[in-house]
């Protein structure tokens, strides 16, 4: 019998400035097989359908848990994580491209900078001084922890960024991870602190305002968070922050 093999259509780039280029590729099929296992059999044995040795695809992974995010890529149209994408549950041939909305490193490989670099803009982190010991901090209430957790499961893949229309060339919106990771940290009651900052750098170029509701990142987000929610809730907070900022109330605004 002959053996099945899975069929690859891969979309390759040598670097950022260079011609986009396809090739073809063929892998034995095995039972459970994902997009990664998949190119990893493409990286040990790099030859087309033509026969010709050519050079190994390029990609980024590390977990292969969906839960680093590094190997987002766009599978069949759709942008998701290549680890859980299992080859029995695709069209063939698997058509692999990098994600349009960052810039190529190589081949599959993009540089997601521009993400990383709006979550330092909005702070997204909680200051504590780890010098030495705090105490136990406030407790959260169940209903906010529970929302909070929720938020907590981005893993800052950028599939929600590859999807939305207001996130292109001409435009600086920062997308919906970096604004729902605002509402988590701002939700701490450490974090808190720097609430009035971060709405800050939500006003700002790029911001929070300059999100056209398409929906698409809520539909895409493979952990189903509910990215639309926090960027109404924060839209609401950043309307309350710049009455008060306006006004000069000393009164806070929950």
């Amino acid at each position: 019998m002959s053996e099945k093999m899975i069929k690859f259509n891969i979309k390759r780039q040598e670097h950022t400035d260079a011609k986009p280029y396809w090739e073809e590729f063929e892998v034995p099929y095995r039972e459970n097989m994902n997009v990664i296992s998949a190119l990893m059999e493409i990286q040990r044995n790099p030859v087309n359908t033509k026969g010709e040795r050519t050079t190994p695809v390029t990609w980024d992974m590390n977990c292969l848990e969906e839960v680093c995010g590094a190997c987002s890529m766009v599978i069949n149209g759709s942008a998701r994580q290549s680890c859980t994408a299992l080859i029995d549950q695709l069209d063939q041939p698997v058509k692999l491209e990098p994600m349009s909305t960052f810039p190529i490193v190589k081949d599959l490989q993009v540089d997601r900078s521009f993400m990383f670099d709006s979550l330092k803009r909005v702070k997204a982190w909680v200051p504590i001084d780890g010098t030495y010991d705090l105490g136990p901090g406030p407790r959260m209430p169940e209903k906010k922890r529970q929302t909070a957790y929720e938020l907590s499961k981005c893993m800052t893949c950028g599939v929600c960024l590859e999807v939305c229309p207001n996130v292109n060339d001409s435009s600086k919106f920062m997308g919906a991870a970096p604004i729902s990771q605002v509402r988590l940290f701002n939700l701490h009651p450490t974090g808190s602190m720097n609430k009035n900052e971060r709405l800050d750098a939500l006003m700002g170029e790029g911001g929070v305002a300059e999100c056209g509701m398409a929906q698409n990142c809520v539909k895409a987000c493979p952990k189903g968070i509910p990215l639309t929610t926090s960027i109404a809730a924060m839209q609401r907070e950043t309307s309350f922050h710049m009455f008060k900022s306006f006004f000069g109330s000393d009164h806070e605004v929950e």
